[in-house]
């Protein structure tokens, strides 16, 4: 019996390998956001700030240019404490390959009963489940304690780093999209 004219269906190994690569590629791709570390931990690149609102405007900066590097050390802190509850340890890493393969790998929107599920409330579920999985885990302490030190570095890091060496970075390698007629960036306030 030939089979003129069909095209043949893959193999689900080949489906399968395909998936991680692609799963591989979006991650390279997410990590690739993140900002060296030498940059972020630059020397002469701390001061304290004159007053208040050159602190907010600096931490504005920073959060959203090092937005990567601050999610890691958080994650770092939160995985280190977790360390002597093995139990809590085992959820948070499920919890991590749920957001993986659920959030950050989908190429497509999530469909539930023939429904589109907007990424806003795949976000939002995750987050709540995350968080009551880990707090029944009885390590409620042991998860505040790390999300507030983590918080605490993040802001304490983003107040000190000032930020005037960060957007000739971002225009040397063409990565600045809100730019003025005066070539100034649009709605980044005065950083010293």
């Amino acid at each position: 019996m030939t089979t003129y004219g069909t095209i043949p269906a893959s193999s689900p190994a080949q489906a399968n390998l395909e998936y991680i690569s692609r799963a591989k590629e979006r991650i390279k791709s997410g990590l690739g956001t993140r900002r060296p570390w030498k940059l972020m931990f630059h020397f002469y690149s701390f001061g304290f700030p004159s007053n208040f609102g050159d602190a907010v405007s600096r931490i504005k900066t920073n959060v959203g240019y090092f937005r990567m590097n601050y999610a890691i050390v958080a994650l770092l802190i939160l995985f280190l404490s977790l360390l002597w509850h093995p139990v809590s340890l085992i959820v948070f890493i499920v919890m991590m390959a749920a957001w993986f393969f659920l959030y950050f790998l989908r190429d497509e929107p999530l469909m539930v009963f023939g429904r589109v599920i907007d990424d806003r409330v795949v976000m939002i579920v995750l987050a709540v489940l995350t968080v009551v999985f880990l707090l029944l885990t009885k390590a409620t302490l042991n998860i505040l304690v790390a999300l507030l030190i983590g918080a605490v570095l993040v802001v304490v890091h983003a107040a000190v780093r000032r930020t005037d060496d960060l957007f000739s970075d971002e225009e040397a390698s063409g990565l600045m999209t809100g730019t003025s007629s005066g070539g100034g960036v649009v709605g980044s306030g005065s950083s010293s």
